[in-house]
């Protein structure tokens, strides 16, 4: 991990040993991304939550903010931080915080008048609505406290989408008719062929409550086959024995083309939009989006 431009021009950053922990951002983004943000990094004021080991917060610092607070909650990574702090010089401009960057804490901190702020929490905490929930609403806090002219910039994966139950749910809306999903199908599909490699052997009651949809009866699905088709040599079928059988072909037949022709259930595209911020303007990067918040006139 490197400083792209500026004051630290190439200088090369401590990062830990396992490179995932962290999920530094690839360079051509950070690139991209200070491209848009041109002239808005002399003198500004930064705050940079998630930090993990600097590359974004330092790399304003190298391009001429004034400040920069630096939030990271890990205590092996905020070491990292520090030292990279210490390595570039640049202790004087910037403040490491070790907390939530979600917290009220990370934002009394932030330095004021607010020119830029970045937030890249991990991806699991944006797919899961409630987290996501939590991201957008310190999103919307730090668009409260920008200036004229700033930027809130989140990180998130793309696309973006929720369950459609779990999206319900956040908005208090009703919760819609979750269908059945093809895993649930397969399932159904395993446990039919098993009753119906020992429908034979079984007697019209049984067969009937399977078919029914009440308790099974305790028989393993991995009984010996022979044992089973001894049985029902020995046993002639009955009438009702056989018309089981028949229903549990068709079953079988049923939701084996259900499966086939069954579009797979799709999330809800994530909302990402605030009564308080202008966009979000969003740039994607193959599985990753960049989405810019500007603060709204008269807010």
């Amino acid at each position: 991990m490197r400083i792209i431009a500026g004051e630290f021009r190439r200088r090369l950053l401590h990062t830990p040993r396992d490179a995932s922990v962290t999920r530094p951002i690839p360079d051509r983004v950070k690139e991209s991304l200070f491209s848009m943000l041109r002239g808005h990094c002399e003198g500004a004021n930064v705050f940079d939550g998630f930090s993990g080991t600097g590359a974004i917060g330092l790399e304003a610092v190298s391009r001429g903010a004034a400040r920069c607070l630096l939030v990271e909650r890990d205590r092996h990574i905020v070491e990292i931080l520090r030292s990279n702090v210490e390595l570039l010089g640049c202790g004087d401009r910037c403040t490491v915080l070790q907390g939530d960057a979600l917290g009220a804490a990370a934002l009394a901190a932030a330095p004021r008048p607010l020119t830029l702020a970045f937030l890249d929490p991990p991806y699991p905490l944006v797919q899961e609505v409630a987290g996501f929930r939590r991201v957008l609403a310190q999103v919307s806090s730090l668009v409260d406290i920008l200036a004229p002219g700033g930027f809130v910039v989140l990180r998130t994966p793309w696309p973006l989408r929720h369950a459609p139950d779990a999206a319900a749910a956040s908005t208090g809306a009703a919760e819609p008719q979750r269908d059945v999903s093809r895993k649930d199908k397969r399932g159904q599909v395993k446990r039919e062929r098993s009753w119906r490699r020992h429908a034979e052997s079984m007697d019209p009651k049984r067969a009937a409550e399977q078919l029914g949809g009440r308790r099974a009866p305790k028989q393993r699905a991995d009984a010996d086959e022979e044992a089973v088709e001894e049985r029902s040599a020995s046993s002639p079928l009955t009438p009702s024995q056989r018309e089981a059988i028949e229903q549990l072909d068709r079953k079988l037949a049923q939701v084996e083309s259900e499966i086939e022709h069954a579009a797979p259930v799709k999330g809800v595209d994530a909302d990402l939009t605030l009564p308080n911020a202008i966009g979000p303007e969003t740039h994607v990067y193959h599985g990753m989006a960049i989405h810019l918040y500007a603060k709204r006139s008269g807010t």
